[in-house]
């Protein structure tokens, strides 16, 4: 007979696993406006036609969603001109990534990642049971690529390469990529998330789609959170061969992609010219940040994605309390540095306000 006030038995893989911490919530001093630059949201509304793709759909959430995505695959594979079978769809592109890990990596394998980069890796690759190999970046803030290459060992499942990099916004570039590529087992996959892709200018930087077409070990990540605008619906998506496709279909939550998500996604899809221009907008915001941050003294790496990084070391929550002080909440990583989005114009001069104040400080 179980004892009265024993506990389930859990995995000790979750022991100590690291907690996601999302971006705070921005709020507002003595009514002066207060805003968060910490989740690299898109500030615009949905694009034209979404919200009502959306709302139309509502009107039948009482029934389950379609469970293969069908409308969305469809468009996917129309825009990308790949097989349908190559795509497999999630809850974002970090739920996709999750049911990576559950195909290809469990105790006693090996998730290699560069360090420091996106905050979820090592969150599911623990829940996974696998071990996380961390290679440092670079001192200029970008993947080493030939360190992960040299990581590999038999126990090697899966690699991420996060292009461009959460949170630092650097890039890795065609002939780098390739040549590390090149040297990957072929049963290793190698997984390219490309979370941030609208917003690179670098013409040096692969469309990782280009990418996995010739290779079986290559995966890409996409996802409707950020340039498109669909963070609160979470929807991503992969594109990859049909054995990864099929492996991500059977580790997919039945029905976690709701119909709205669905719906709104294949609309934005459908309104790509005003995609693009919101993105150039946020691009040209992003180039007068970055030049004014410099200007003020500040190192600043450089950024293909719709945020900023500066590394602060042991003054990153003095920085980020300072901001907050001014009315704009940006992302902290303690003893390392902070990451804040591109907002809107006046999120970035509070922004910009603060930072110009802190840097007379040190």
């Amino acid at each position: 007979m179980t004892k009265a006030g024993a506990n389930p038995r859990l995995r000790s893989a979750l022991d100590g696993i690291p907690v996601y911490k999302p971006g705070k919530p921005a709020a507002s001093v003595d009514g002066a406006p207060a805003y968060k630059i910490s989740s690299n949201e898109n500030p615009y509304p949905p694009l034209p036609g979404v919200l009502e793709a959306a709302s139309e759909a509502a009107r039948s959430f009482n029934r389950y969603p379609d469970m293969a995505c069908a409308g969305l695959v469809a468009e996917l594979a129309n825009r990308f001109g790949v097989p349908e079978t190559h795509i497999a769809t999630g809850t974002g592109s970090v739920g996709v990534a999750q049911q990576l890990l559950q195909a290809t990596a469990g105790p006693g394998d090996e998730v290699i990642y560069a360090w420091r980069s996106f905050e979820a890796y090592p969150i599911i690759t623990q829940i996974s049971g696998a071990r996380s190999v961390r290679t440092p970046l670079t001192s200029g803030e970008v993947h080493d690529l030939d360190a992960m290459a040299d990581a590999v060992t038999e126990r090697t499942r899966l690699i991420f390469v996060c292009n461009p990099n959460n949170p630092t916004g650097t890039v890795v570039r065609r002939a780098e990529l390739e040549r590390f590529l090149d040297r990957v087992p072929g049963d290793v996959l190698v997984v390219l998330d490309e979370a941030y892709r609208e917003f690179i200018r670098d013409a040096d930087v692969p469309d990782g789609t280009e990418l996995y077409r010739d290779r079986p070990n290559v995966c890409v990540l996409r996802t409707f959170s950020k340039a498109y605008g669909l963070a609160g619906l979470r929807v991503g998506f992969a594109i990859a061969h049909e054995p990864v496709a099929a492996a991500l279909r059977k580790t997919a939550v039945p029905f976690g992609v709701s119909q709205l998500a669905q719906d709104a996604a294949v609309a934005s899809l459908r309104s790509e010219e005003a995609l693009f221009e919101r993105v150039e907008a946020l691009v040209a915001e992003r180039t007068r940040v970055v030049e004014a941050l410099q200007a003020q003294g500040w190192t600043v790496p450089e950024t293909q994605a719709n945020f900023v990084w500066l590394r602060l070391g042991d003054r990153t929550v003095d920085f980020a309390a300072a901001c907050e002080r001014a009315g704009v909440i940006v992302r902290p990583f303690p003893g390392e540095g902070i990451r804040a989005t591109i907002g809107e114009r006046a999120a970035n001069d509070l922004f910009l306000q603060a930072a110009e104040a802190f840097r007379k400080e040190l």
